[in-house]
């Protein structure tokens, strides 16, 4: 897995409207919050979106855009962000290329591990959180990253 100071790799992946963004593209508007999960609608996957959700107003106020991103396709990622009314991009990953490359890919390549990782505008990795099932971890590194917690 990518670790802090490591250059975070360029992609390209659709987004819930079918259009391509691009990691470059994401970074003009400054430092990013990129999360990878491992599938719409399941419970754990849930309950970190919504709580990004949550924080996404002091999130962009810190100047921090977030992007999600996992294996399924554009339409389920729509579907996910209408439902839980998610004011920020899903990205479809479904040959898990990227997700690879970040080194987040389950064990055995089943699979993806959930992490988080703060990008610098220069493509630097930050911070980053992998925590599988402990949501909580991930929402206190964004807290940290935004300044919310005081620290």
């Amino acid at each position: 897995m990518l670790g802090s100071g490591d250059k975070a790799p360029e992609f390209s992946l659709p987004g819930g409207d079918g259009e391509d963004v691009s990691l470059s593209s994401l970074l003009r508007a400054g430092p990013l919050i990129l999360y990878f999960y491992p599938a719409d609608f399941t419970p754990g996957c849930t309950r970190e979106a919504c709580r990004i959700r949550d924080l996404h107003a002091l999130i962009r106020k810190s100047g921090l855009n977030v992007v999600g991103v996992s294996p399924q396709p554009p339409a389920s990622h729509r579907r996910f962000r209408e439902q839980h009314e998610l004011p920020f991009t899903l990205l479809s990953d479904c040959d898990k290329a990227v997700i690879k490359t970040y080194g987040v890919d389950g064990p055995l390549g089943i699979g993806v591990r959930r992490a988080t990782f703060l990008v610098d505008p220069d493509s630097v990795i930050r911070g980053r959180v992998l925590a599988d099932f402990r949501i909580d971890r991930h929402e206190a590194f964004i807290r940290k990253a935004v300044d919310l917690d005081g620290s």
